[in-house]
């Protein structure tokens, strides 16, 4: 059984404590530290309570973890199935592990993750949960950022909340793809970024998917919004010249520093965070550091619309 601390607070993201998972909370809007837990020893008890303290937190987190490769795939199948990589190529003899790196010489405008965005959301069965491990981490900078779509929904008027509930928005790779064209380096062309290998299905990724712009989480109830700043390239039904602005003004809403945390990454944390009801962003500011990250995402289902 797990306990919520002082749950009245307006902002909901408060410390909990099981029976084997207690967690501090990072920021006021969501994010939280897992204490005193090593990931490859959890029971099943200690693995559920661990999934609860997510779905409260939206993001957590876990300092000097000794996770293996097969503890990693191990931990990511208790969530559920591996999810689709669009991108990378995974590791040789464990294809479900997608190496994230950077290396210390490469100076890029474009590193992986650096939009506003959830992952992979023009799949039709986007990833539920990400699972990112910090091998190697500059001394600074590379942090990321989580912002609650849950929160930001509800920070909306009941008119705003009433013109997107029943909206659906198509979510697309088209300006991803773009911008790698433009920024790949001859030599290269479309098979890497930084320094990490592509394995590109691009027709799909450009054609994408139509999606709920109003999601309910499946297993919490929570509705959240479903956009993006990455993806997010039009509403079904609309114009471009009608969808553009709006499709701006949402992102620029959920994006807002009070639905935000930061998490300084150290060697050896472990963050799993729930792409359905939150964005994040990664930073380029580490020119001269080597940063590498080994990311498995867990396949989610075709998401829910919050209102039918």
């Amino acid at each position: 059984m797990m306990d919520i601390i002082d749950d009245k607070q307006p902002y909901r993201n408060t410390p909990i404590i099981g029976d084997l998972i207690r967690t501090r909370p990072l920021a006021a809007a969501m994010g939280g530290e897992v204490l005193d837990v090593q990931l490859h020893e959890l029971t099943d008890d200690g693995f559920h309570e661990l999934e609860q303290a997510l779905f409260h937190h939206k993001m957590i987190f876990l300092r000097d973890q000794h996770l293996t490769l097969d503890d990693q795939e191990r931990l990511t199948l208790r969530f559920g199935d591996f999810g689709t990589d669009a991108y990378t190529k995974g590791l040789p003899g464990h294809p479900e592990i997608q190496p994230v790196i950077k290396e210390a010489n490469t100076k890029s405008k474009m590193v992986f993750g650096g939009g506003w965005h959830t992952d992979s959301p023009f799949l039709a069965e986007p990833p539920s949960i990400s699972i990112l491990h910090g091998t190697e981490i500059p001394a600074y900078g590379g942090d990321t950022l989580w912002y609650n779509s849950v929160l930001a929904y509800e920070g909306l008027s009941s008119t705003m909340q009433a013109l997107l509930n029943h909206l659906r928005v198509h979510m697309s790779a088209r300006n991803v793809v773009d911008s790698m064209r433009k920024v790949a380096q001859d030599t290269k062309g479309m098979t890497a970024m930084s320094d990490m290998d592509l394995d590109l299905d691009i027709e799909s990724m450009v054609r994408g998917s139509i999606h709920p712009m109003v999601r309910k989480h499946p297993e919490s109830g929570e509705v959240a919004l479903y956009c993006d700043g990455v993806y997010a390239i039009g509403i079904d039904g609309m114009t471009d010249h009608e969808a553009r602005p709006l499709l701006r003004w949402i992102v620029s809403h959920i994006t807002q520093e009070i639905f935000t945390c930061r998490l300084r990454w150290e060697p050896h944390t472990v963050a799993i965070w729930d792409n359905r009801v939150c964005l994040h962003r990664a930073f380029n500011d580490y020119d001269g550091f080597r940063r590498e990250m080994l990311r498995t995402t867990v396949k989610g289902e075709v998401p829910i619309p919050a209102f039918a």
